[in-house]
């Protein structure tokens, strides 16, 4: 019960309404009862959350750095989030800044299977951003979305990734989708010498994740896209860990915003997108651009790249991957703040510009200084 691990709280309130919200945090967090009911001895001493530090940040808002006993986590990734933010996320004014987990917490958890440096080689490019995209609109069959992959893949995206919202509808079932995609993909590999990966949407009722895995493991996906938001940071945590499985994850934020929206509750940007992702095992965060259709700015989305790639233990940096409604137009802007360490997730505008596919992929690589062109045409050409 030595080691402890610590999370730094922003508090809302003048400084004695926050500071007597930190030390309900400290009790609220471990033994849930007043502090009265709290004898001393084992518990009190060991047990329940101690207040490390406390100070002003601005005007109204504090920092708590508050530690906990590891053992309180029981080694598993649950209880660990429950006693990050449990009940305590109900609370109005509180807002999880930061973590600093340490060594005995990192240890329990293997982190980002492949990361930046794994997904290279997998995809086969090392100095320069990755491009993914996104099959879409729902409602196509598994049939056109093929042809749309075979396209993005033949023209040089390195990543063609199922959009969230396709998992196994009647008019796109998920293994029909998952063997037209997967065959047109390597068709379009065989074509180029490229090494372009199909990435299956498996985010599914729990009962039926394992066999979508599995299924697509088997058609020779290149990695799985989940939305842990939906099922369980845990889930995904699993799927890393699964030396059957042993493919790239990319991880989707779809029913997590409420949690960064509101700047008074919830997480951190940061946080949430980047260091709670390399925890539960994610290679790649996808998350809203700045000037996109989601309003997060550009010092936010800095903090989650910078959380991705950050010193973290003994974890690889995953990618961060920003997307959602981004111009190809900003794409030199991004660069400055991203570097070359990112993964450009580019739907709508890549189906937009023109009604030439192939020319869209091509026009972003040379915006990012990936001169495909000429190999391309060749292979078009045939």
């Amino acid at each position: 019960m030595e080691e402890r691990f610590i999370v730094i709280y922003h508090i809302i309130g003048d400084k004695s309404t926050a500071l007597e919200k930190a030390k309900v945090i400290c009790l609220e967090q471990t033994v849930e009862v007043g502090d009265e009911l709290v004898l001393d001895g084992f518990i009190r001493d060991q047990v329940i959350g101690e207040l490390e530090d406390f100070f002003a940040i601005t005007n109204g808002i504090y920092e708590a750095h508050i530690s906990y006993a590891i053992d309180t986590t029981a080694y598993e990734l649950t209880q660990l989030l429950n006693i990050i933010f449990g009940n305590t996320s109900i609370k109005a004014g509180i807002r999880v800044h930061r973590l600093n987990l340490g060594a005995g917490i990192l240890s329990q958890f293997s982190g980002p299977r492949f990361g930046i440096a794994g997904l290279r080689k997998i995809v086969n490019v090392y100095d320069k951003p990755l491009l993914c995209t996104a099959l879409k609109p729902m409602g196509k069959s598994a049939i056109l979305l093929a042809e749309f992959a075979y396209q993005f893949a033949l023209n040089g995206v390195d990543v063609i990734k199922d959009d969230h919202g396709l998992t196994n509808q009647p008019f796109c079932p998920f293994e029909e989708r998952v063997k037209a995609c997967v065959e047109a993909v390597a068709t379009a590999n065989q074509k180029t010498g490229k090494h372009c990966i199909y990435v299956p949407n498996i985010t599914a009722p729990t009962t039926d994740i394992m066999g979508r895995v599995y299924f697509a493991k088997k058609e020779g996906v290149g990695g799985l896209l989940i939305a842990p938001g939906l099922t369980g940071f845990d889930t995904m945590r699993s799927l890393s860990e699964n030396n059957e499985i042993n493919l790239p994850l990319i991880s989707h934020p779809a029913f997590l915003g409420s949690m960064v929206t509101n700047p008074n509750n919830g997480f951190s940007h940061a946080a949430l997108f980047g260091q709670l992702q390399r925890l539960a095992g994610a290679d790649a965060s996808i998350f809203p651009n700045y000037g996109g259709r989601f309003g997060f700015s550009k010092k936010e989305c800095q903090s989650i790249a910078e959380s991705c790639k950050e010193k973290m233990g003994h974890y690889f940096p995953m990618f961060p991957t920003p997307g959602g409604g981004m111009s190809l137009e900003n794409i030199p802007d991004m660069l400055t703040l991203y570097g070359n360490d990112v993964i450009f997730l580019i739907g709508g505008a890549l189906y937009s510009r023109s009604a030439d596919l192939g020319d869209n992929v091509r026009y972003f690589l040379s915006l990012v200084g990936r001169d495909t062109l000429r190999d391309t045409r060749q292979c078009v050409s045939t």
